[in-house]
């Protein structure tokens, strides 16, 4: 279950970096057209700020999940108490 989870987590980090990879390339290339403002260029900062904050949240959580898993793995091997 926590496998599939953390898997889950990992492919939706790397659609993420994906994203924001992509509309990072097309910030720079509007950037180096320099048509002055686009009215496309704030919607792209705007996704590109808001994939990152997903990005992060997506790490916090397999950090977590990480450490639950470490935990129950721990207690496994202690044995029952």
């Amino acid at each position: 279950m926590s496998e599939v989870v953390v898997q889950q987590l990992l492919a939706e980090r790397r659609e993420l970096m994906v994203s924001n990879e992509r509309l990072r390339l097309e910030l720079d290339e509007l950037q180096r057209r320099g048509r002055g403002e686009d009215p496309r260029l704030q919607r792209l900062q705007a996704e590109v700020a808001r994939l990152r904050a997903a990005l992060e949240q997506a790490r916090l959580e397999r950090d977590r999940l990480e450490a639950g898993i470490q935990e129950a793995l721990r207690q496994l091997e202690s044995g029952p108490k």
